[in-house]
């Protein structure tokens, strides 16, 4: 399929169900304050683009190209990120509002989330090697068969970790996040 190849473009304010927002393969673009909230972006190419306080919330992911994509303060809730292209997938959230999205079995290595809510966020059988939870809530996230090796989870919290259950060579945790990591064994940490 030929996608149009729209380059070094800034879209401020634009509501998708306002204005048609056509496919195609958008190449160094800026989005700001855009609502995309519940539309269809199936097959839509996104390289090297920068989402600014944009609401993406219940997108369809369905096949969607995202390469070197960067999310600034952007809403973001229920989004299937295991829908998209896996090919190159990769990302930087910062400060953005992640909750009830879903990263299962997707290859997203050396992936940054700063300063995000990640509440109830499914990252079973996820491939996350490298990454970093800098100040991230992972209250009630899924860890279930992750390959978690050399990941910086520091300074998150509320996050529950099975050690049995996931691969965590390397990890960086604080004292204060081991109650997250021995929480089956029912044990009182004082």
């Amino acid at each position: 399929m030929s996608y149009p190849i729209i380059e070094d473009t800034t879209y401020i304010q634009e509501d998708v169900e306002v204005k048609e927002f056509r496919l195609a393969e958008y190449e160094n673009c800026r989005f700001e304050n855009c609502n995309f909230e519940g539309q269809d972006l199936s097959q839509f190419r996104f390289l090297n683009c920068e989402f600014v306080r944009c609401n993406l919330s219940l997108t369809n992911m369905q096949n969607v190209t995202l390469q070197d994509g960067i999310f600034k303060e952007c809403k973001m809730l229920g989004i299937r990120f295991d829908l998209c292209n896996p090919f190159n997938l990769s990302f930087t959230f910062y400060n953005c509002l992640l909750d009830h999205s879903s990263f299962y079995k997707t290859v997203v290595k050396k992936t940054i989330f700063r300063a995000c809510e990640l509440k109830e966020v499914d990252f079973e059988q996820c491939n996350l090697t490298q990454s970093i939870f800098d100040e991230c809530n992972l209250l009630h996230s899924k860890f279930f068969q992750s390959i978690l090796e050399k990941v910086d989870f520091r300074s998150a919290y509320n996050y529950t970790i099975d050690p049995d259950n996931n691969k965590l060579k390397k990890a960086k945790f604080s004292l204060l996040g081991l109650p997250g990591l021995l929480e089956k064994y029912n044990i009182d940490i004082s």
